[in-house]
């Protein structure tokens, strides 16, 4: 090979563990059969954040892409599974919706389905008695009917519609990962990071430093060490860019209790006085947490009205987290990745922390670079995972503004707070025609956003006048046969605690 031309990487260095660095090891553990060598860091005396049990249905190709079998990813995770999120008192207080994965009803003759419901719903008589949206969604129907199963391949059937993902315990879920990559050659060593080493010649990572003395030298360096950003934030300098005007929470609590009742199928958020609440279902107990704005409500009372709306038995105390809504402003700087926390947070109302990692992940993975670390990559990199976060944002700052609520300080400010100009764009156009244009490459999908949006928001001042070419004596039929077939098609599925039992029951009586 020529002088001139930066031959591969060979080492790959990853500080920090929990799900952020076992994911990234697991997946460049493939790169062991080309003779590169993958070496994990982390110090077992540090802690790791581990809120973020639920996951969107992202997750599934993630783990195909490691060959992992769901059946014994549920069992060793403790796993349930998720059809949704439902959203309590949101828009206004009272008020619930289910955000569900999977497809409303049936586009008709290029017509979007959600635009002839809103048609339909405005009539009166047999044709307009179409009920919610949420009706015409398997996921959403099953979830609220408890029941589960996975979904057909065959895309004729209403079976096919169905979409999910997963609860899972994030520690099981690193420790599977570990195992899992330490078999396809991962090196991982035990130490805190007390230093990191940069290069004279070019600022890049040369080295991090362990207690104790011991150097770890690499070429491609992966930040997974959460909030400190000790790579990326504290050793390379990349400024963190605040999204805390837009997304004014900065303070969560999480507890788990005791399970008290059948295990349900999705997720709740239940928004409070000054945040919201989650519910998340797993085989072993319920984890639950509080996420509120400190400049709206101090810790005593959040705390107490976290542990006021438990179902069960609190099994333990409150831990406590700080952060900050935003990103850092490049993720990729020289050759040091950053990866989960590390490179920035959005509060888990979406789920979206763990699907992040794993698209920093893909992306590293289409876009590895060799050891002259070429800016092409580099500024790609930055570009997409950027484009992400921000649409990411927009999404979640949508729950906290389109909302009616003027009961507290923090829902006034929310409500009438600015916000960015790609939202109010979106906002706009629903307001309008409820019509509603995805962003190329955006990862909520149109059912998603109309979730949201028809859950939350008013009643649009019309509709897309195209609705009007189909009759609405004819609409009203194949609505009402559709609802029906969704409803029948969910009755017919398993109980979800049934088929967990059958499937993927966790051994929890052996369990270590």
């Amino acid at each position: 090979m020529s002088a001139d031309v930066p031959r591969p990487i060979r080492k790959v260095v990853i500080v920090g563990g929990g799900t952020a660095g076992w994911m990234a090891a697991a997946a460049l553990s493939r790169l062991t059969a080309a003779g590169v060598a993958i070496t994990l860091v982390e110090s077992e005396d540090i802690g790791t954040i581990g809120v973020g049990e639920a996951t969107i249905p992202s997750l599934h190709d993630f783990n195909r892409l490691l060959g992992i079998d769901e059946d014994a990813f549920v069992r060793a995770t403790r796993a349930t599974f998720k059809l949704g999120i439902e959203f309590v008192g949101w828009g206004r207080i009272g008020d619930r919706y289910m955000h569900p994965f999977g497809t409303h009803g049936r586009d008709v003759e290029g017509v979007k389905f959600h635009q002839l419901w809103l048609r339909q719903s405005r009539i009166d008589g047999a044709a307009g008695d179409v009920g919610r949206l949420d009706e015409y969604c398997l996921s959403a129907v099953a979830a609220h009917a408890g029941r589960f199963t996975r979904p057909s391949d065959n895309p004729a059937t209403v079976l096919a519609s169905l979409g999910y993902a997963f609860h899972f315990d994030a520690g099981l879920y690193g420790r599977y990962l570990r195992q899992l990559s330490e078999r396809t050659g991962v090196t991982r060593i035990e130490g805190r990071v007390t230093a990191v080493e940069r290069s004279e010649h070019n600022g890049h990572i040369a080295a991090v430093v362990l207690d104790g003395g011991r150097r770890i030298d690499g070429e491609l360096f992966v930040d997974c060490s959460g909030f400190r950003s000790l790579l990326l934030g504290d050793a390379m300098g990349v400024a963190f860019d605040s999204w805390q005007h837009w997304l004014p929470c900065d303070r969560a609590l999480a507890v788990p209790s005791t399970s008290t009742a059948a295990l349900l199928p999705y997720t709740r958020a239940t928004a409070g006085t000054a945040g919201w609440r989650w519910r998340i279902p797993l085989q072993h107990r319920v984890g639950n947490g509080h996420v509120y704005a400190s400049a709206f409500q101090d810790e005593a009372q959040a705390e107490d009205d976290l542990l006021r709306g438990l179902d069960g038995a609190a099994l333990g105390d409150a831990r406590r987290l700080r952060f900050v809504a935003g990103v850092r402003q490049r993720l990729w700087e020289g050759n040091c990745v950053a990866l989960g926390l590390a490179g920035g947070f959005l509060e888990p109302l979406e789920s979206t922390s763990i699907h992040l990692v794993q698209s920093g992940i893909s992306r590293l993975l289409s876009l590895f670079p060799d050891t002259g670390f070429a800016s092409a990559e580099r500024d790609e990199y930055n570009r997409l995972l950027r484009l992400e976060y921000e649409q990411i944002r927009d999404f979640i700052i949508l729950h906290y503004h389109a909302t009616t609520r003027d009961d507290s300080p923090f829902w006034n400010h929310c409500r009438t707070m600015d916000i960015p100009a790609s939202l109010s764009g979106k906002i706009a156009l629903w307001r309008s025609r409820a019509r509603v244009i995805r962003d190329q490459g955006g990862l909520f999908t149109d059912d998603s956003w109309i979730a949201v949006l028809a859950g939350q928001e008013p009643a649009p001042t019309s509709y897309d006048p195209l609705v009007d070419t189909l009759p609405v004596e004819e609409a009203g039929r194949f609505m009402h046969h559709l609802r029906d077939m969704i409803a029948k098609t969910a009755a017919a599925m398993p109980r979800h605690d049934a088929f967990i039992d059958r499937h993927c029951r966790a051994d929890l009586a052996n369990a270590a």
